[in-house]
């Protein structure tokens, strides 16, 4: 099923999710770092990380919802999908408690700060399999046509009607 909110051909969603899973992500790493090697500027970093983090996750969620709005009513897809949204809200939740704690001094964070971020980066990877699952096992914002020898979609050519329905050959 093809996503409703594309740019040049491809899910603006799926475009977006990867910053906010790997900003967020890697402000977990940056807390290991700080506390492995007793670092501030470590801390400091995985300060930023999560709030660049969360503004990446609040700019792809709109098209995400939009993507969700076009499954098809009482579908695996659909349930799936609204899984994936109330965890994602989640994981944004627990950031932003964990960016709130930091705040104060983003070079003395208190163990609730770490407790929430690394709750959060771990709710993160079910939602990520899920947004998977969603693409590579329900094909949601899959082209149509797709295929291994499907056109490039900036391609003005249209695809044969052979090409459409082929199967992929995998061994």
């Amino acid at each position: 099923m093809q996503g409703k909110a594309t740019f040049l051909g491809h899910p603006i969603h799926q475009m977006l999710v990867v910053f906010p899973l790997g900003l967020l992500g890697a402000s977990v790493a940056f807390d290991w770092l700080s506390m492995a090697m007793s670092s501030a500027q470590f801390a400091v970093v995985a300060h930023y990380l999560i709030a660049a983090g969360l503004i990446g996750g609040v700019v792809a969620a709109p098209f995400g919802l939009i993507d969700w709005m076009s499954i098809p009513k009482g579908s695996r897809a659909q349930r799936l999908g609204l899984m994936h949204a109330v965890g994602n809200v989640v994981v944004l939740l627990l950031f932003l408690g964990s960016w709130v704690l930091r705040e104060p001094d983003p070079t003395a964070v208190p163990w609730q700060a770490y407790a929430l971020a690394w709750g959060g980066a771990l709710v993160s990877l079910m939602t990520a399999w899920m947004g998977g699952e969603l693409v590579d096992r329900l094909g949601i914002g899959v082209s149509e046509g797709a295929n291994a020898n499907a056109p490039s979609s900036l391609s003005t050519r249209q695809m044969p009607a052979s090409a459409r329905t082929q199967p992929i050959n995998r061994p």
